[in-house]
């Protein structure tokens, strides 16, 4: 679910709420956060595609600095859409926020020079069940920018495809 917040921008500069309980819950997301993230990328850097098993996250992510492409990915094998990805532009000038739900992978590509990245999440970090997806698999075909060098860390590169990878129900 993509969501855009109510930006109030004057001289000054903007204000925005990227976070308001009831709000955001008659919007159709019904999570509470434990725990939040900053992450900090340089051009050309692929996070992810990542996610978790027995503990999933569902995930509230937004750019406050630069600009991403930013990738959900459903590892759901009962659902319609299992295997299909969906991706759009997050940047700190359109303020956009994606809610990704449990069982999804995600990942994003930074397009700007610096890209400082927010992660809500439902639940947290649990090294024990994180798993990857590889970011550049045929199969699941998503389009990224044309963005060069795609810069990865040694975990991601080494990620399974979606044949080999551990999905969810």
């Amino acid at each position: 679910m993509l969501v855009a917040p109510r930006v109030f921008e004057d001289e000054r500069g903007y204000f925005l709420e990227t976070w308001r309980a009831e709000r955001y819950r008659e919007a159709g997301l019904p999570a509470s956060f434990v725990q939040d993230n900053l992450s900090r990328s340089v051009r050309g850097t692929v996070r992810g595609l990542h996610y978790q098993v027995g503990t999933p996250q569902g995930k509230l992510v937004s750019v406050v600095r630069g600009a991403a492409f930013d990738v959900a990915v459903d590892l759901r094998r009962s659902a319609p859409s299992f295997g299909r990805w969906f991706g759009t532009v997050l940047s700190d000038e359109n303020h956009a926020q994606l809610w990704i739900p449990e069982g999804f992978a995600h990942g994003f590509l930074a397009l700007s020079e610096v890209c400082d990245f927010a992660y809500k999440v439902t639940a947290p970090y649990a090294p024990a069940d994180e798993r990857c997806l590889r970011w550049d698999d045929p199969t699941v075909g998503i389009e990224w920018p044309a963005v060069e060098p795609k810069i990865l860390s040694p975990k991601d590169a080494a990620a399974p495809s979606l044949a080999d990878a551990e999905v969810f129900a």
